[in-house]
């Protein structure tokens, strides 16, 4: 070929190896098909709380029990990862997956339904991490903030989208087609990974330390309960049993009983979860930005669809409507983003977006009961624009700062954090919303006092986006196995 005398070691080293294109494209289409799960539920509620005869706050634990196991499993992924092969890891995440989506579709009753979300959880729990990690092994660093930008469409946009793919079920078919729409996608996913799914990297039979997953599990359950639960009680005025607090309080020592195991266990090179990635001041100071950045979009799917049912009076349908064009810029913008940071690195992009994420918070506070509809979705399409602006660049930047041998356990303490993000925005928004709203639920006050509080948050937010640093980071150890 004319171009074989042109080519150069620099151009080698750039180069995707031979199939690494397809194996992305299977796991992030894998990876977007099961976070999309994670909030699909929210709109069909009303339908199972009349279809098996619960109630609003029971039927609420289909969402909430799915973020609960991913909480839980995903600090077992970094020693997943690290002790089998990627094609191993993703079939039995692919096959957990579909065997909870095709007991979800069968459930007679609640418990089944429920049990089946939960399986759902763990098999996507490994997912987002596998993700990461691969692309980490497989994409040259001058390349691998284009190829982040295609993360953002899976752990940002499915989320914020899942509850309009919800809706256009709902409107003309049971919600069961939730689950039977998915099944095949899944079992097709899974027969190509059996297939063409083929990464090398070297794995490690690191002993498993029980003490450190049971302790996991206190931790980070009662962490996402109690916030769970703190906005579960806010929103019904009351609770019943045991205070919400008391979880929250329990998994805070048990998380701290957990960093210090793991602290110890370093020494010996058998830690659960490796927290060195922390000891990296630009993965500390990204993972702090994406953590704040997920609990101002996950703010604003929980206070969006409330505003507009309860306070601008319109159908559930339209508040998915609205939240649609924000999750589709986002996934249009990630990848333009990502190659963005290949050239400019991770400031240019990030302090923008801090900028006009502060911007848009502060303009949801404007909103009111005569607010149009247009307002609400162009601030909506803001965020999600300052959002795809910061997320890439960040767990970009983030991870790439890394040594090979922490991806696995960067990757995991990154998702991790989210899920427990997620939920903190939404215990925090919702009970804020409810503390000042009136007696007969959600108005015009108790939203506004949500959304500035949110407008103060995104200005720690910008605080921050200054401290990143003004190129891509080079990582610490380029060249995995």
């Amino acid at each position: 070929m004319t171009t074989e005398p042109t080519t150069g070691p620099a151009q080698e080293a750039d180069r995707l190896p031979a199939g690494a294109p397809l194996i992305i494209s299977l796991l992030v289409g894998s990876a977007f098909v099961m976070i999309l799960n994670e909030t699909i539920m929210s709109v069909a509620l009303p339908a199972l709380i009349a279809d098996l005869g619960v109630t609003a706050a029971t039927a609420q634990w289909l969402t909430s029990g799915f973020l609960l196991t991913m909480a839980v499993v995903i600090p077992i992924t970094g020693y997943l990862l690290q002790r089998f092969p990627p094609r191993s890891v993703y079939l039995g995440s692919m096959s957990v997956f579909s065997a909870g989506t095709l007991l979800s579709a069968l459930a007679p009753a609640f418990p089944v339904l429920l049990a089946g979300r939960i399986v759902q959880a763990c098999g996507t729990a490994v997912m987002v991490p596998l993700l990461m990690t691969t692309i980490l092994r497989l994409v040259p660093a001058t390349r691998r903030g284009q190829t982040m930008g295609t993360i953002s469409i899976v752990i940002a946009v499915a989320p914020a989208v899942g509850p309009t793919i919800s809706g256009v079920i709902l409107s003309s078919l049971g919600w069961r087609w939730m689950f039977w729409l998915v099944l095949p996608i899944a079992l097709i996913a899974l027969t190509a990974g059996a297939v063409w799914l083929k990464v090398t990297a070297e794995t490690t039979r690191t002993p498993l330390d029980v003490a450190s997953v049971l302790i996991s599990v206190v931790a980070f359950s009662g962490i996402v309960y109690g916030l769970s639960a703190i906005g579960e009680s806010a929103a019904a005025g009351t609770h019943a049993g045991v205070p919400p607090w008391v979880p929250l309080v329990v998994g805070v020592i048990a998380l701290a009983v957990f960093v210090h195991r793991q602290i110890r266990l370093q020494r010996t090179g058998a830690p659960l979860l490796d927290l060195r990635p922390l000891a990296v001041r630009s993965y500390t100071l990204a993972l702090v930005l994406v953590v704040t950045g997920f609990m101002s979009l996950f703010g604003a799917i929980i206070l969006l669809p409330l505003y507009i049912q309860d306070v601008l009076g319109d159908s559930a349908f339209v508040a998915g409507l609205v939240v649609l064009p924000g999750g589709l810029v986002m996934g249009l913008l990630g990848p333009v983003v990502g190659r963005a940071y290949d050239r400019l690195g991770v400031r240019p992009l990030v302090v923008p977006g801090s900028l006009l994420l502060a911007a848009v918070m502060w303009g949801f506070t404007t909103l009111g009961a005569t607010s149009p509809i247009w307002l609400v979705a162009a601030l909506y399409v803001g965020m999600s624009a300052s959002l795809a602006l910061m997320f890439t660049p960040l767990m970009t930047e983030a991870l790439g700062s890394l040594p090979g041998d922490l991806y696995s356990h960067g990757s995991a303490i990154l998702t991790t954090l989210q899920q427990v993000a997620g939920a903190a925005g939404t215990a925090l928004f919702i009970t804020v919303m409810t503390v000042f709203s009136g007696a007969g639920g959600v108005d015009e006050a108790g939203i506004h006092a949500a959304f500035l509080v949110a407008a103060v948050v995104s200005l720690l937010v910008v605080a921050v986006a200054f401290l990143t640093g003004r190129r891509a980071a080079a990582p610490a150890a380029d060249a995995d196995a």
